[in-house]
């Protein structure tokens, strides 16, 4: 696409599973096209060398960044250094900063404030302040999990289905109040609210919100699982496809 958002994609190896690199660059095809790939670490430690075939796969270049002192985590100081270069270059219209690490919060910060458009990926262990210093933060266990189950044999896809209702709802019941008044900010005369403008408005709110944590693929679904919501589904002709609209039940 001519209009496609630019990406700058860093990755600290410290600080993010090789064994979801896959997953991790289908999830930033959805946001753009990768024009920088570049992930950070020291080459020379053996347990590295694992990388080398994805690394291949996926056109990454790695970047050395030798460990000078004991304790001290010199592969942030080197992604940091670089995300400013790249900033200054004008190349890219975003970024997005694959760790768990909570240091690359004041990065993350730095950028949006630049007027870039910034994506976090990393574990659930990812402290919160890096979290919702990104535009949009993604668990990379939901992606693995969503990939999982996206590739099981339609048998075992059966079995291992998405969560029911009151499952989806026990976890985290703050969720469906957020959705709820998210709807309510955005209702039209009749209580109903746009899913697309939802959607948008649930993740400025929520950074880290994201439908897979939850075991459902589509926000639609997720909310439809939820008691508590209606949805509209109306056929645009203009679009010539459907749209959906969901209201907090009365």
């Amino acid at each position: 696409m001519e209009n496609e958002l630019r990406l700058a994609v860093l990755i600290d190896a410290d600080n993010a599973p090789r064994t979801a690199l896959r997953e991790i660059m289908a999830e930033v095809a959805v946001y753009g096209s990768a024009t920088i790939k570049r992930i950070y670490g020291d080459w020379t430690a053996p347990n590295m060398g694992s990388w080398k075939p994805l690394l291949l796969e996926h056109a990454i270049s790695p970047f050395q960044q030798y460990s000078y002192t004991t304790g001290k985590n010199a592969t942030d100081s080197a992604m940091i250094i670089d995300a400013m270069d790249i900033l200054y270059t004008g190349n890219c219209g975003g970024f997005v900063l694959v760790s768990s690490d909570s240091d690359f919060t004041r990065l993350a910060t730095r950028l949006r404030e630049a007027g870039m458009k910034v994506y976090g990926m990393g574990e659930k262990k990812t402290p919160k302040p890096f979290i919702v210093a990104c535009d949009k933060f993604v668990y990379i266990e939901s992606l693995k999990a969503a990939e999982q189950q996206a590739s099981a044999p339609s048998g075992k896809s059966a079995k291992k289905k998405a969560p029911a209702p009151a499952e989806a709802e026990s976890p985290a019941l703050s969720v469906k109040e957020l959705i709820a008044q998210s709807v309510e900010d955005l209702a039209d005369e009749d209580g109903y609210a746009y899913l697309g403008d939802l959607g948008t408005l649930l993740i400025k709110k929520q950074p880290d919100f994201d439908s897979r944590n939850y075991g459902y693929a589509k926000l639609s679904r997720f909310i439809a699982a939820l008691d508590g919501f209606e949805i509209d589904e109306r056929h645009n002709a203009k679009y010539q496809g459907t749209q959906v609209f969901v209201r907090n039940k009365k």
